[in-house]
């Protein structure tokens, strides 16, 4: 076995036994290059990631291959979701390199760590002769490869960096007008979605244009939004049968999946169908988010109440082997029933998938429209489906399971509990706030010592000196807990949370924030230093967590009445309002926080013995742009002499407060006024 044997990362411990001569990232690796003066090959992946899997049977299992690494390299294996901090230095090399990026992603440096070239994945004989090649090419020309790293460097430094915008400028509503004429480039008006394939769920853009076509009364992007709503829930993206939706949908049309389900992709999602239901109800927004929450408390919820991070895309060797099926399979499961379940998810004799006769389920018609086709009350014909998807579970739980990475990171732990204080927002299910609470108690007991964060909940690794390997933390931990955080506390009124919130926000102003560039970092001050410090700063398949600490601050300083919270979130805003236009898909979270700006947060404080029935009355009423507040007791300054026995509603924006009213038909009338 390599050094990875004492790793506590998943996907490194799926590397321990090959030959290659791995080492995790560290100073006894980093030295080694240094000491040898030999190139160092830094390989990150994932321990859900299909290509991941394929490379490392292909090439990392290989002798020849890895007498190859093992001769002219230094080989690292880096966890991604562990070190993503790393992840980012290397990405971003790969993407200016090449214009693209993914994993695995393989970069081959210099013994300083400096990238000199990069790539994906690599079939095996490609990778030999490429490891061959830069092996001569760094012992022949040196002066060549210094120069390009140099350059690559200087690259990565500028990669996703923004200027400081001194002056503040006056927002509008006008502004969307060049933002949204770019979304449109993107919209796919028949399959819902952006662009084509593959297609990716991308939940922080759709909660914002769900929220811009609401407050700005946008029919259109209202009917896309919709639209994408729905096609996801009925692709083979979501998995019809244990809940939960994989990583994203190859094609154009959400039906075939990279099979892995990731925790961070189902807990945004989680949010967003409970927004989207309470902005337009519908049952299936309804179902989706129940059958979310069953996933992850029955696969990927911990005996501590921490939630694990994935399910891998492969069982048996094979991508997708647990949730397929064939028709001949389905017909002797459900006998006389599986004429209705094919019909229904579409599954044929000669299958919908790339293996032959196997089958994905999808949807394409709805309840209503399919019972109509098959001459079925609707009730009948889903009492029949919903008692064959009992038999199909039954059977597929007794495959060969999908590898589970049952690491427990910080950062997506809050993306689920927020996931779950939405849902109990919108459907008023007491089980997902008992599930919520105790992942938030296992969160700040186990994974939070004074202000600072774990980002990983695991034992610590001993060195070889007697020392404890380090754990990094980042900001996407801070910025997601607190997000986390600010939601519990809306829910339950505790203030114990919403404090604990703003004291992991002081910490990561404290150790990332930077006044003079008017960004968070993405490392802390105190962290072990790359050959960049680099920000988060684009949206992606999570939001940035710059985004996050943004809106985060914004609500902080109107719960704690806090100017300098305002004040970096607004330069923070400042810096990012000239890029919206021009690359809108990459900044919805950031485009949510001009929506606040410019239409403004209402405060809505309730108290009074009958706070909690008001509370929840309240919710059923769409209002995206608001915080809320309250309870029996509470030492916020916007509830200073606002508690008496009389249960009162309080709507407040730009420091004035209309007159309280005791019913929340009279609230909404405020808001809409």
């Amino acid at each position: 076995m390599n050094r990875l044997a004492n790793s506590t990362s998943p996907y490194l411990l799926q590397h321990a036994n090959n030959p290659v001569n791995w080492y995790p990232w560290g100073a006894e690796a980093l030295q080694k290059a240094k000491e040898e003066n030999k190139l160092i090959l830094v390989s990150i992946g994932y321990s859900a990631c299909h290509w991941c899997h394929v490379m490392e049977h292909e090439s990392f299992e290989d002798e020849a291959v890895a007498a190859v690494m093992n001769e002219y390299f230094v080989c690292i294996k880096v966890d991604r979701e562990e070190r993503p901090d790393v992840d980012q230095i290397y990405m971003s090399a790969v993407q200016l390199m090449s214009g693209r990026g993914g994993w695995p992603l393989n970069c081959i440096c210099l013994p300083d760590q400096r990238p000199i070239y990069g790539g994906t994945y690599f079939r095996k004989n490609d990778w030999t002769s490429l490891l061959f090649n830069l092996a001569d090419f760094y012992k022949t020309k040196p002066e060549e490869a210094e120069d390009y790293a140099v350059r690559l460097t200087d690259g990565i430094k500028q990669y996703e960096s923004v200027a400081f915008v001194q002056e503040q400028p006056e927002y509008s509503k006008a502004d969307f007008e060049p933002i949204l004429k770019t979304w449109k480039r993107y919209f796919d008006e028949e399959e819902g979605g952006l662009g084509g394939a593959p297609k990716f769920p991308m939940p922080n853009n759709w909660l914002f244009l769900i929220r811009y076509a609401h407050l700005m009364q946008d029919e259109n992007v209202a009917e896309l939004a919709k639209l994408t709503l729905n096609k996801m829930a009925f692709g083979g993206i979501y998995d019809h049968i244990g809940g939960g939706f994989a990583r994203y949908a190859v094609d154009g049309v959400w039906h075939v999946p990279h099979f892995e389900k990731m925790l961070y992709d189902n807990g945004q999602l989680l949010s967003l169908y409970a927004e989207a239901h309470t902005w337009h109800p519908d049952p299936l927004y309804k179902t989706i988010a129940d059958e979310i929450i069953s996933f992850v408390k029955r696969e990927l919820t911990s005996p501590e109440f921490g939630f694990y991070s994935a399910l891998d895309a492969d069982s048996e060797g094979k991508e997708g082997k647990f949730y397929i099926f064939t028709k001949a399979e389905i017909e002797e499961m459900l006998g006389d029933e599986a004429d209705l379940f094919c019909i229904y998810y579409h599954v044929t004799d000669a299958g919908n998938w790339e293996e032959e006769h196997s089958n994905v389920f999808f949807r394409r018609e709805g309840d209503a429209e399919m019972a109509a086709i098959l001459g079925l009350q609707v009730d009948d014909m889903l009492s029949r489906i919903n008692a064959s998807r009992k038999r199909v579970f039954e059977a597929r739980s007794k495959r060969i399971r999908p590898g589970l990475d049952n690491k427990i990171l910080a950062s997506w732990n809050g993306l689920m509990l927020k996931g779950l204080c939405e849902a109990y927002r919108a459907f008023d299910e007491p089980a997902y706030l008992e599930l919520a609470l105790k992942n938030a108690n296992f969160l700040t007991n186990k994974m939070l010592s004074g202000d600072k964060l774990l980002r990983v909940f695991k034992e610590p690794v001993l060195l070889p000196n007697g020392d404890h390997e380090p754990i990094a933390t980042f900001l996407d931990d801070y910025a997601n807990i607190t997000d986390a955080l600010i939601a519990l506390y809306e829910v339950t009124f505790d203030e114990h949370w919403l404090i604990t919130a703003k004291g992991i926000a002081d910490y990561a102003i404290l150790h990332y924030y930077d006044k003079h560039l008017g960004m968070f970092y993405y490392t802390a001050d105190d962290d072990q230093h790359l050959i960049a410090r680099k920000s988060e700063i684009m949206d992606g398949v999570i939001p940035a967590s710059n985004s996050v600490m943004a809106r985060n601050l914004k609500k902080l300083g109107l719960f704690f009445d806090q100017e300098d919270y305002h004040e970096i979130s607004a330069q923070m805003l400042r810096n990012i309002v000239p890029h919206l236009a021009k690359y809108s898909t990459a900044y919805g979270n950031w485009t949510a926080l001009l929506l606040d700006e410019i239409f403004g947060t209402y405060e809505v404080a309730i108290t009074g013995d009958n706070y909690g029935s008001l509370r929840k009355e309240l919710e059923q009423n769409y209002i995206p742009n608001k915080i809320i507040l309250g309870g029996k007791k509470g030492t916020l300054p916007l509830l200073t002499d606002k508690f008496e026995s009389n249960t009162r509603i309080y709507i407040c924006k730009d420091k004035t407060c209309s007159l309280p009213v005791d019913n929340t038909a009279d609230a909404v009338k405020q808001i809409n006024n």
